[in-house]
């Protein structure tokens, strides 16, 4: 006989607790086989498509595009036909919430309903086969969710758990966006399955409240002060990439005490080398790659600022590995791919990686892996025509690197003046870390070997 299998939101690592649905791979009705990408998501640090472990028909979706669910949440439910020794397989495509095992068999009562069978659509129209009947051949197909044998079923009477009861919410994101507008929640009858509240409930009712039936007492509203701050203007969700960019920011100004020094440098002759390099034949040398190899040689001398702060410890963890971090802007926001190992590359495999990993921040392919683990940062914000930046700190890292344009400036070269390509260098350091004296000498060293290319030598 056919089982109904719910398949939740699956924790996608990387301590990432939430993901907004992007877009479905998926309509109800459809076949599915185990491990088929069902849906694509974007988490806060990249868009990932999550196979389904289970094969079927799907029989409901959960939440519409644009809808944020917690991880564990459900995503669908699925229709298996035959019995469980069929699905012995299981799933081969492994994501942190769910692993190779068979699906559990798990018998479900037929509860009456008068909601539809999908959460993101109506029922199938006339003339349209349901899921149920083409599954027909391997049995009735039941849904609703788990009833323990001696326990109430959730959700069987919503005036009930509203009135004295939990509050029918999963999300954490629901109850912050009914807190933050002084919804009661209890006053709400929830759309998904067995009553529960979703984020467009809770958007429908803002939108629909016209008095005071569905808000809180105002003394539990906020103070008139935020309340008249927030009235007008347009309101941008902060969420996704620029949720999470808010957040990383914010800590690291509340955590770390950093300190920015600077200094200007004669890049002619990095200019140069370069030009020599690329005019040798093979792969062209980035200019990214060579201020990201005089990084990796700089980091050798002064490992201090490849470091971290345990502050539960309190200890300074020294890292032996570089895994140096670029920032990148693109249409989806402030991004930081990552470049492993980038201690034992040479200028040409840190290009090549570099090219790599640009390309994915364009097109929105970067993984969870690709976005963290960094050490150090590498801010080339000349790019945006600025000389100088006083960038805030990538936490949990410990200094960053910034270079501003590379423009003709009137410089004293060999003791005459002349017209030389310079460029501004800053490095934001934590100061816990270390003083100035090692941050100066880290700086100093990053100039001199832009003067001079073949300073680097002596690091080879």
């Amino acid at each position: 006989m056919a089982q109904v299998l719910e398949f939740k939101l699956p924790d996608l690592g990387e301590g990432l607790t939430e993901a907004e649905i992007v877009r479905w791979l998926v309509q109800v009705g459809d076949v599915v086989a185990v491990d088929q990408p069902v849906v694509e998501v974007e988490t806060a640090k990249a868009m990932v498509e999550v196979p389904c472990p289970y094969g079927g028909v799907v029989t409901a979706r959960f939440g519409d595009e644009g809808t944020e669910l917690p991880v564990g949440a459900p995503l669908l439910t699925v229709a298996v036909g035959g019995p469980a020794a069929d699905e012995d397989t299981g799933s081969g495509n492994v994501l942190v919430g769910y692993g190779t095992g068979a699906a559990p068999a798990r018998r479900r009562r037929v509860r009456p309903t008068d909601r539809p069978v999908s959460a993101a659509g109506p029922l199938p129209s006339a003339g349209q086969p349901a899921a149920a009947e083409r599954l027909a051949s391997a049995g009735t197909v039941t849904a609703g969710r788990e009833r323990a044998a001696g326990t109430s079923v959730p959700g069987a009477s919503v005036a009930t758990a509203l009135s004295d009861g939990p509050v029918p919410v999963i999300s954490p994101l629901v109850r912050r966006l009914a807190r933050e507008n002084g919804l009661d929640l209890r006053r709400l009858t929830g759309s998904g399955p067995d009553g529960l509240i979703l984020r467009a409930d809770v958007e429908y009712a803002l939108k629909a409240a016209t008095g005071p039936d569905l808000r809180v007492p105002p003394a539990a509203a906020q103070p008139p002060l935020a309340a008249s701050a927030a009235t007008g203007g347009t309101r941008i969700p902060l969420k996704g990439i620029r949720g999470a960019v808010a957040d990383k920011l914010s800590r690291s100004r509340r955590e770390i005490p950093d300190a920015t020094c600077w200094v200007d440098a004669d890049a002619t002759e990095l200019m140069r080398a370069r030009a020599a390099m690329n005019a040798a034949g093979g792969p062209k040398i980035s200019l990214l790659a060579l201020l990201a190899r005089i990084c990796t040689a700089a980091l050798a001398r002064y490992p201090e600022l490849n470091s971290t702060v345990d502050l539960d410890a309190r200890e300074i963890v020294r890292l032996d590995q570089v895994h140096l971090g670029f920032a990148a802007q693109t249409e989806r926001g402030l991004v930081v791919p990552v470049v492993r190992d980038a201690h034992a590359k040479d200028a040409e495999g840190l290009t090549e990686q570099f090219a790599r990993l640009t390309e994915a921040a364009r097109t929105g392919t970067l993984t969870p892996g690709d976005l963290t683990g960094g050490t150090f940062t590498l801010n080339n914000y000349g790019v945006f025509g600025v000389d100088g930046s006083t960038p805030i700190i990538n936490h949990p890292e410990a200094a960053m690197l910034g270079v501003g344009r590379i423009v003709p400036r009137p410089w004293v070269h060999e003791g005459e003046l002349a017209v030389r390509q310079v460029v501004q260098l800053s490095l934001t350091f934590d100061h816990r870390v270390c003083d100035g004296g090692t941050a100066g000498g880290f700086l100093r060293y990053v100039a001199d070997c832009v003067e001079q290319p073949a300073v680097l030598l002596r690091s080879v």
